[in-house]
């Protein structure tokens, strides 16, 4: 069975379809289960020890990949195989979701709408949107759009490409670790440790294929992109999520990243492409424009490994 050609499909019926909200609010969403579990065994193990954190992680990893591997045993081979698959991966990719999430910031941030263009970007960053004037809303909703093309699209896509469902369950389990329990503050520093540590292993091939595919969606500009993800990427706070935006801000021609504001504690974080201009609205469209690219290169790589695994 090609996992190649499964991923395909879960992509081509994600773009189709997205997660539709009446389908959510039926059954929730695979990941809404996967936090459950998480908040269920955080509450009752959390002693701010590590030992406790690892046995949560492999807990949540191992019975996400065992169930995805369970459903794998039972589909029929073939086609029917291939299709059934790519229907139960399709929930584990985030294609239009993520270019949606974007689309909303970038319309009323280039109607002048300050106020909503900050209400929509708090859904997808962190930080305090109150703090962020017409170029900080620009920045963190194309950072956003880079690391989660990263984390939500690439990263999937690849380890449900090497292991099927269960690489793509696997890595969705560590992700939605990560995200919760993989911070650095007094709760999760020790409890934690080791979803952040799985998180950034997870995440090293398909942070810097990301970066790549950024910068051959930048078309003529990919040379640029190419040199500056090379130089910058390193100096991001994390040890992944520079590549990606690195690579789309030589890309579009703009700087990202930079001191930002969390929790009213300034981050002094270093400039992503400095010396370039700040990135305005107009620039938000194009940086969805070369998403769109990226996306239809992951198309082409995956329906080659199909070609070249079938």
């Amino acid at each position: 069975m090609s996992f190649a050609l499964m991923m395909l499909v879960a992509m081509a019926v994600d773009l189709c379809f997205g997660w539709p909200d009446a389908l959510f609010r039926r059954i929730g969403h695979p990941v809404t289960w996967l936090g459950a579990l998480i908040s269920a065994l955080e509450g009752r193990l959390n002693r701010r020890r590590r030992p406790a954190g690892v046995a949560v992680a492999l807990i949540v990893i191992g019975l996400a990949a065992g169930i995805g591997a369970l459903l794998q045993a039972l589909l029929p081979e073939g086609w029917p195989g291939v299709l059934i698959g790519g229907v139960l991966a399709w929930p584990l990719v985030a294609v239009r979701s993520m270019h949606d999430h974007v689309a909303r910031v970038a319309g009323p941030l280039i109607a002048g709408d300050l106020a909503g263009a900050r209400a929509a970007v708090a859904m997808i960053v962190g930080r305090n949107p109150e703090t962020l004037d017409t170029a900080g809303v620009a920045r963190a909703a194309l950072e956003s759009l880079a690391e989660n093309t990263s984390d939500g699209i690439v990263a999937p896509l690849f380890w449900g490409a090497v292991a099927g469902l269960p690489g793509i369950a696997a890595y969705k389990a560590i992700n939605t670790l990560d995200s919760m329990i993989g911070h650095r503050n007094a709760r999760f520093e020790a409890f934690g440790w080791a979803s952040a540590r799985i998180d950034d292993g997870a995440n090293l091939i398909p942070a810097r294929l990301s970066g790549v595919l950024f910068a051959l969606a930048s078309g003529r500009g990919c040379g640029r992109a190419l040199r500056i993800m090379w130089r910058d990427a390193r100096h991001h706070r994390s040890p992944n999520a520079g590549w990606p935006e690195a690579a789309l801000a030589g890309g579009l021609g703009v700087r990202l990243s930079g001191p930002r504001i969390y929790g009213g504690t300034v981050s002094d974080e270093p400039w992503l492409n400095p010396g370039a201009p700040d990135p305005t609205p107009v620039d938000l469209n194009r940086g969805l424009v070369h998403y769109r690219r990226a996306i239809a290169w992951i198309a082409l790589l995956l329906a080659l490994g199909a070609s070249i695994g079938g």
